[in-house]
């Protein structure tokens, strides 16, 4: 096992591993990491863990020190720089007429770099763009393509439950959502309803999928004849979390149709392999060029 702290450098963000050092550190405390892009602020979300060394990425970046007022003024600063970079960077994509919308940009927190993010229906030659913009920003930059997914989770909004969207707050990394999720789960396949802000599926079908999974495999398909405590019938409803089944049967001698719901355990039925399907819906491929 080894010791770590784990931070985060944007809210509802990825937990990232990083050597505790000789200081000791409180939740939500500001620290400054060393990272592959140079030194950064971060957020402490877990002051002290340990994890299996196939966890990590050896070796550990260690924590430079606790934050100060100056990195945390120079953090606001980097902050209250970004709706002029946006306004600035949104004028010079109208002057070149480049078909990309921009979403949001970074600032390094050294200043070193400033990265924005923007999405597009293809490949944009945005060089000339490039060279404008370091002229104007003075400093390196950087643009990068993200998937509609990517998007939603940077800027974003309300889902239908009428809760902010998980991407953006409870979800550090996206996740492969299915179709097959949908169908498992026994959802309406309109698009409407299983689809999130992003026009994808809903990252929240993949919270309850384990369970759907392993419940299914104990019952039987809607549509197929099983013996039940009243006789053969008909599947017509499955309940997953009440693990119930609804059976239709039919009386042709008295010319009676009943519906009954049974425990699965009192329903007895062929049990056949699941196959499986490919129906992966990802969140696209990011792109990117640097100047």
């Amino acid at each position: 096992m080894v010791k770590v702290t784990g931070v985060v450098f944007k809210n509802g963000g990825k937990v990232y591993y990083f050597a505790p050092g000789k200081d000791k550190y409180e939740k939500d405390t500001g620290v400054i990491v060393d990272t592959a892009r140079g030194l950064e602020y971060a957020i402490v979300k877990t002051p002290l863990a340990e994890v299996a060394e196939e966890q990590i990425i050896p070796p550990l970046k260690p924590i430079v020190r606790v934050a100060t007022a100056r990195d945390k003024e120079n953090v606001k600063r980097n902050e209250e720089r970004k709706p002029e970079s946006l306004r600035i960077t949104e004028e010079l994509i109208e002057k070149y007429k480049l078909n990309m919308k921009l979403v949001d940009c970074e600032f390094a927190f050294d200043g070193s770099k400033v990265v924005f993010y923007y999405t597009a229906p293809a490949r944009v030659d945005f060089r000339e763009l490039v060279k404008e913009m370091s002229s104007v920003f003075k400093t390196r930059i950087e643009l990068r393509q993200i998937g509609i997914r990517d998007e939603i989770k940077m800027i974003g909004g309300l889902g239908a439950c009428g809760r902010e969207c998980c991407c953006s707050t409870c979800m550090p990394e996206l996740k492969k959502v299915t179709i097959k999720m949908a169908k498992t789960q026994g959802l309406s396949l309109n698009p409407s309803k299983i689809s999130g802000m992003c026009g994808r599926l809903m990252c929240c079908l993949s919270y309850e999928n384990d369970y759907y999974n392993e419940a299914g495999k104990a019952m039987p398909k809607i549509g197929e004849l099983v013996s039940s405590p009243d006789g053969k019938g008909i599947v017509v409803n499955v309940n997953m979390l009440k693990m119930q089944v609804r059976v239709k049967i039919e009386d042709k001698k008295k010319d009676i149709v009943s519906y009954h719901d049974y425990p699965v355990e009192q329903i007895k039925f062929k049990r056949v392999p699941k196959t499986e399907e490919k129906d992966e819906e990802s969140s696209g491929d990011m792109h990117e060029l640097t100047d």
